[in-house]
């Protein structure tokens, strides 16, 4: 291996370990052994004329044989360039057939013999190792091209180049990462879920599910087979409170949808650094140091106290829920008297199709229930109802493919967070449009709220209303519907729930269990008399 050779590869060596492209090619210096001093040897360029004297000497010494130039015209059997007629037996030039004596000339006048290939029916063009060294070449460069185009679009796809955007959340991420880690294409996630044994202790009840059962769920990561549980949350116009927080666990193996509300001011002290300690701010006030990803901050207060182990997690906001109820074409409902939600914004009482706008009104009405936030919550579930009656209808009507277009216009839009992908979210649509209404149940969380006789005392000095956790009626509710396939929890050490008022005032909401057939009747939560309705 020469010296120009040993260049290049280590050349190419170093572009390879840079991750810089390649050459295709690189340029080598002829040697001819002649030095820049030799007159005769100097090259004097293509069209350059030499000194007067040396061109005189040179016409004076030459020969017959001597080569006169790719163009200079010779005489008797001297060569007569590169396009000039000869007699037969004579060299033909470079293109011209010589079927006895095939030669072809260096500009030197050194003949270089070559063999014609078979069956070339004696034509002299450059088919033979030029045409295979002419593929060769190709090849080489080909390759050489591709390589290239492969590590720049790698360096491209990496480079954090494009923005990340939702409602106040932003970020500069790479494509690949847009596109690709993220899923789904254009579709806003909160962030990867930790799936880790340190999270949450599962304790399978083998007893009731075997190892070797299979549910089919092969595409889709899940905790336990036999079941998928989804959080769901619909945060304020503001951005920063969950101030929907529902729980929705599909039981593939019973064939089953419980779903849990947890009220937004459900108090969990270890999980948030709000003084109010209400479970809606756990996503903007969790602990970073534990979980830096928000949604996870949620994720583990649910996993810790409930023992609910959560697959996936859907997100949107108030503002986003319009446009998807336009998008079905409205949700049709019945309602036994009218909801005044501000002046020239009322729903009239009977059955009515709720367009977007009337919907947000629906969920986001509390003035006039008897309860507050609680009464919003089962105004909620009477909506929650409605809207799977809709999709189950159409389902019926116009078939499983139209909720898969709906789901696509709905990620399309980004209407929606989700670390779900489309077909994982049509297997559960799917499944929910098998599932008769009396299989469908809302639980509310037991507990009670803090009354302003006897308000909760934040950090802060200020007295709060907060939802007291029943301990004891949650572990039975979570025993009975949403740990079908686990061991039972027994409260000692199992759950990370606090229960503030140990002395319970208020029961009613021990058992709020309502199947969606019975929420479809219309019946709306109590009125509070001394409010104008």
């Amino acid at each position: 291996m020469n010296k120009n050779e040993k260049t290049e590869d280590i050349l190419n060596e170093e572009s390879i370990s840079s991750g810089r492209p390649r050459p295709l090619r690189t340029l080598k210096r002829v040697d001819t052994g002649r030095t820049a001093g030799e007159v005769q040897g100097a090259y004097h360029g293509l069209h350059e004329a030499p000194p007067t004297n040396q061109l005189q000497k040179t016409i004076e010494e030459d020969t017959s044989n001597h080569y006169r130039g790719a163009h200079e015209a010779s005489s008797g059997e001297e060569y007569h360039g590169k396009y000039e007629a000869v007699p037969s037996g004579e060299h033909h030039g470079r293109y011209e057939a010589d079927t006895e004596n095939p030669y072809i000339s260096r500009r030197d006048g050194t003949p270089i013999q070559r063999k014609l290939p078979e069956g070339n029916d004696g034509k002299t063009a450059e088919n033979g190792k030029n045409g295979e060294k002419s593929k060769r070449n190709v090849i080489v460069k080909t390759v050489s091209v591709i390589a290239s185009l492969a590590v720049i679009i790698t360096m491209v796809l990496t480079m954090p180049i494009m923005w990340w955007d939702k409602k106040g959340i932003r970020e500069k991420v790479s494509i690949l990462t847009y596109f690709v880690k993220r899923k789904q294409p254009l579709v806003y996630i909160e962030g990867e879920l930790d799936k880790s044994n340190e999270r949450i202790d599962v304790n399978i009840n083998t007893d009731v599910l075997s190892h070797d059962y299979d549910d089919g769920l092969d595409f889709m990561e899940q905790w336990i087979e036999g079941q998928y549980t989804v959080l769901f949350l619909g945060f304020d116009v503001e951005s920063l409170n969950t101030d929907v927080i529902w729980i929705c666990q599909f039981d593939l193996r019973g064939g089953a949808l419980n779903i849990l509300q947890i009220p937004r001011d459900t108090a969990v002290p270890d999980f948030t650094s709000a003084p109010n300690t209400k479970f809606n701010s756990v996503y903007s006030c969790g602990d970073p140091q534990y979980a830096d990803v928000p949604i996870q901050r949620v994720v583990d207060a649910v996993q810790q106290n409930f023992g609910i182990p959560i697959d996936a997690y859907i997100t949107t906001y108030i503002t986003d829920i319009p446009e998807m109820v336009d998008m079905v074409g409205g949700i049709p409902i019945t309602l036994d008297e009218p909801i005044h939600y501000e002046a020239g914004k009322t729903i009239e009482a009977g059955t009515t199709t709720l367009t977007g706008e009337q919907s947000e009104w629906f969920i986001r009405y509390r003035y006039g229930w008897l309860e507050g936030d609680i009464g919003r919550m089962q105004n909620q579930q009477r909506f929650m109802a409605a809207a799977m009656k809709k999709l189950m209808d159409i389902a019926k009507t116009e078939g499983k493919s139209k909720l898969k277009d709906y789901i696509n216009e709905v990620m399309n839009r980004e209407l929606i967070a989700t670390d779900m992908m489309v077909v994982d979210l049509t297997r559960l649509a799917d499944f929910c449009s098998t599932l008769a209404m009396e299989n469908i149940r809302v639980h509310l969380l037991p507990g009670e709220a803090t009354t302003n006789d006897a308000p909760y005392i934040g950090s802060d000095g200020v007295g709060y209303s907060i939802y007291s956790i029943h301990k004891q009626e949650t572990i039975e509710l979570l025993n009975e519907y949403y740990r079908p396939y686990q061991n039972p929890l027994t409260g000692y050490g199992d759950t990370a729930i606090v229960e503030y008022i140990t002395e319970h005032n208020y029961n009613n909401y021990d058992d709020k269990t309502a199947a969606f057939d019975d929420l479809l009747e219309g019946k709306s939560p109590a009125r509070d008399p001394n409010k104008v309705q």
